[in-house]
């Protein structure tokens, strides 16, 4: 669990290591700013966005969509009954 600076800033990791859990931290924006480490993954994605038309995007999505379809399809049924989900 992290802790609030009594400054107000970004938070600290009581473990004294850099590991952010992105997911919980950075929801309001990147708290480690420019050391982010995952702004390589933020310029790859940045640079997809910006270079590939909507139709190419879509026609991916498409075959992602059409994949799993397959996938499921060809697996055997899963059967949950009522006492597994509690």
């Amino acid at each position: 669990m992290t802790t609030e600076n009594p400054s107000g800033s970004a938070p600290e990791n009581p473990s004294g290591s850099n590991a952010v859990d992105c997911a919980v931290e950075c929801v309001n924006g990147c708290i480690k700013g420019d050391a982010c480490p995952n702004e390589a993954y933020t310029q790859q994605a940045s640079s997809f966005i910006e270079n590939t038309s909507l139709d190419k995007m879509l026609e991916m999505a498409e075959e992602a969509v059409r994949k799993k379809m397959i996938a499921r399809a060809t697996e055997p049924r899963k059967w949950v009954m009522p006492e597994d989900l509690e």
